[in-house]
């Protein structure tokens, strides 16, 4: 854990070359956990998981489809909970088709997309716009695009639902490694700490 005093950069350039990325991913990317208010009906026990709010600007399809498994995996470590992976665009099965995850490389992943927000997270509209499907008005696990739809999101689920944004976590290294923002609290510190041995753990 380390940051409090120095870059992302400093921290993820010798991380990358000494630790190096899990075995069958590439990408390093970073995550999000919303915990919302006590009152919201989304997510999966007050809780959602954003990737990649932090890390990879332009995402290919390849670098997604390891953000989307390394999201799913601290879904599960850190936060205890089953991921149903939506990857998010501005279409809902329709003209923004990109890649999904290799289920060779995750057989087991409950991923589906693209999903617009409103027919990953709500029932009504899944039933419209994905009929089938067994992640849309379910999903817990959010892939954006890109960083800029990553970050804008992340940061409105903040200040409009009010709710706490814990991260970013570090994702996709061959052993846990996290970053802290400059000027960090001693609870920031306490957090981070805590969820990176959430991730040693497993």
């Amino acid at each position: 854990v380390s940051g409090a005093i120095h870059s992302t950069g400093d921290l993820l350039r010798p991380a990358l070359q000494i630790i190096k990325t899990a075995p069958g991913i590439k990408t390093v990317s970073s995550c999000f956990f919303m915990i919302l208010p006590k009152d919201c009906k989304y997510g999966t026990n007050g809780i959602m998981v954003f990737g990649d709010c932090a890390v990879n600007p332009c995402p290919t399809a390849e670098q997604l489809a390891d953000i989307a498994i390394s999201t799913a995996q601290s879904a599960k470590n850190v936060a205890g909970i089953e991921p149903k992976v939506a990857m998010l665009s501005f279409s809902t099965k329709g003209s923004a088709k990109h890649e999904l995850v290799d289920k060779e490389a995750a057989p087991d992943l409950c991923v589906d997309g693209e999903l617009q927000a409103d027919a990953a997270i709500v029932e009504k509209v899944a039933a419209l716009k994905a009929p089938g499907s067994n992640v849309a008005g379910k999903a817990n696990v959010f892939i954006f695009p890109d960083l800029q739809a990553g970050n804008i999101g992340y940061k409105l689920v903040q200040r409009f639902a009010g709710a706490e944004a814990v991260g970013p976590l570090c994702q996709g290294f061959n052993m846990p490694v996290n970053d802290l923002s400059r000027g960090c609290s001693v609870d920031d510190i306490v957090n981070v700490v805590a969820m990176t041995a959430l991730q040693a753990a497993k």
